[in-house]
């Protein structure tokens, strides 16, 4: 669906985010952490979440820190690190991931001017130390990667350096590879930071150590280059003869057509999918060994010789579309699951579309595959990716099902609890409408008309997400009349007690964004010039009504700037008989902080 009000830009306005200029703000909420991180320990897990060593649960929320994207700066100067980290605490984020350092420099902080990958730069290793540090000191924990995006050079020994990146999949199984994972490990884990004078394996703000970034084997796998397809077969004999016994095996060749001496093929192409369940049953259980035996044998690395103290993941379940569903098997007896998943990611090449009208394919349901009892569940990576005219509904929506313990909340307890037993058989897809959580603080309305909308109704946030003036619906203690085709309303409580009792609040309205100058290839799949500064918003333009509210004089609000100062007099709210009505959308902005006077 591609509404008129979705593509309109005359609805878009400036609106700069000047974190420089912001230094106090009514909506900071960076007294909900418990500075220094790791003030009390280590984070363990207790009963299968994180906790702290009284036993404490503790939630992440975080956010990347990575050079991926063009203009992008993982490591800033260090002039500007107390600013950013000062900003990331004011907006609640208690994690960072720390993604893709193994790049070269000016990147990560692998030296460039080495003919190896085997040193830091020492001007990066310094920014990240300080980075870590400053984090640390506002209540922020790191969730460190080891190998992310890593290449290779002559002088690391590796066969083929030039011709595997990043070496996906091959870091699993080859020796040379390995031998140098665990090098690098070494050299950061037991690297000591002058500034907080500790080890990053023995400092408790590390909250997650990750292994691989979506790295995985499975069957079809292509090794990229001969060397490593030679190896990984011989790889594969050796496992057939030690696991197989002479009769089993005697088939296993039949089935693949070999005579002779020749070696076993391993599937290959279109062989895939039409494998005998044997055949197929025994390339999967290779494979399943090898990842194993690599994530065994780093974390015990990690753990028994480094003597790493933080949790360990070892890499994510990515795309649930393009990793190997038995890689759990091996990924579940580390510390932590992980997943990654985006609404319509740029490559898969689709119109962009509301997630809000397809709720059995919403990211909360693709990450459902990977939740596991007993384990912390953690989502990495996730986003509606830049530009998706619809991206204001998407971390409001995943958000709200990350809220609900345990995970997946349509159902509590809905985890894996076995790998063993018959494959799931097919079922039907409930068409209730609306799909409400066992709790009723979730619900999920679609439309003949493609016109979704979530709701999210507990005591102390309230959200209405999508196509608000369409469904006409309200939640305890907010209703919305507003002018924009799609829009998220989120109202949370920024003092700890419910809203109907709250003295302050913080409501964020966003419809859409995009950058000044952005254009749009001629299928409206992908941006064909991201554009640049400054900013534009369409702002959430109408009226609110803050309703239920209990023992209230006067309701007034006051509109913020990106750099989360006031701007101009506090809005003055009017009694109606619903509740207190403000006004939004002028001046620009997407947050207010409301005040309740009793």
């Amino acid at each position: 669906m591609r509404a008129g009000g979705q593509t309109d830009d005359n609805l878009l306005k400036p609106y700069e985010v000047n974190h420089r200029a912001a230094s106090q703000s009514p909506a900071d909420v960076s007294f909900l952490h418990n500075a220094p991180a790791g003030k009390d320990g280590f984070i363990r897990i207790q009963n299968g979440h994180f906790a702290k060593p009284n036993g404490q649960r503790i939630r992440f929320w975080g956010v990347h820190l990575t050079d991926w994207s063009r203009g992008s700066v993982e490591l800033p100067p260090k002039e500007d690190i107390p600013m950013y980290t000062s900003t990331l605490a004011r907006f609640g984020v208690n994690i960072v991931r720390l993604h893709f350092l193994d790049l070269d420099a000016p990147r990560g902080i692998i030296d460039a001017k080495r003919n190896d990958s085997r040193g830091f730069d020492a001007d990066q290793l310094d920014r990240l130390d300080y980075l870590v540090s400053e984090l640390k000191k506002r209540g922020i924990y790191c969730d460190l990667n080891l190998n992310v995006g890593r290449s290779y050079k002559e002088g690391d020994g590796v066969a083929d350096f030039a011709k595997i990146r990043w070496g996906k999949g091959l870091v699993l199984f080859d020796k040379r590879l390995i031998e140098l994972e665990k090098e690098y490990a070494r050299n950061l884990l037991a690297h000591l930071n002058p500034y907080t004078e500790t080890e990053y394996r023995n400092e408790p703000a590390i909250a997650i150590v990750e292994l691989l970034n979506e790295n995985a084997l499975g069957i079809g796998f292509n090794a990229m280059t001969p060397f490593y397809e030679k190896e990984l077969t011989d790889l594969y004999n050796d496992w057939l003869r030690k696991n197989l016994t002479p009769e089993q095996l005697r088939n296993l060749r039949a089935a693949a057509g070999v005579i002779g001496d020749e070696l076993v093929p391993r599937l290959r192409g279109p062989e895939v999918r039409t494998a005998s369940k044997e055949r197929y049953d025994v390339e999967i259980a290779f494979f399943t060994e090898m990842e194993n035996n690599f994530y065994q044998d780093m974390s015990s690395y990690l753990k028994k010789t480094l003597g790493v103290k933080a949790p360990i993941t070892a890499t994510a379940d990515h795309s649930h579309n393009g990793s190997s569903y038995p890689m759990l098997l091996s990924t579940t007896k580390l510390d932590i699951v992980d997943g990654h998943v985006y609404w319509q990611h740029p490559g898969a090449r689709e119109t962009p579309s509301p997630m809000v009208n397809d709720p059995n394919w919403s990211t909360a349901v693709q990450l459902s595959r990977t939740a596991v009892a007993g384990k912390p569940y953690t989502v990495s990576e996730t986003n509606h990716p830049f530009p998706n005219p619809w991206a204001a509904e998407g971390i409001p929506i995943i958000a709200a099902y990350a809220g609900f313990p345990p995970y997946l909340p349509l159902v509590h307890g809905v985890r894996i609890r076995s790998f063993d037993g018959p494959p799931t058989g097919k079922f039907d897809v409930p068409l209730t409408n609306p799909i409400i959580s066992d709790t009723g603080e979730l619900s999920w309305y679609t439309s003949p008309e493609k016109t979704g909308l979530v709701t999210v109704n507990t005591d102390r946030t309230q959200a209405l997400v999508g196509f608000v003036r369409q469904n006409g619906k309200a939640v305890k203690n907010l209703s919305a009349s507003i002018d924009n085709t799609f829009a998220s309303l989120i109202l949370n409580s920024l003092d700890g007690k419910p809203l109907a009792r709250a003295d302050r609040m913080l409501l964020v309205a966003g419809a859409r964004s995009a950058n000044t100058g952005m254009k749009w290839d001629q299928e409206h799949l992908r941006a064909a010039n991201t554009g640049g500064p400054p900013s534009l918003i369409e702002p959430a333009t109408g009226t609110v009504t803050l309703r239920a509210l209990q023992g209230v004089k006067a309701v007034s609000a006051a509109a913020l700037d990106g750099s989360g100062r006031p701007m101009g007099s506090p809005m003055v709210a009017k009694k109606t008989a619903d509740g207190w009505t403000l006004p939004i959308g002028d001046p620009v902005t997407t947050w207010y902080v409301i005040s309740v006077e009793r």
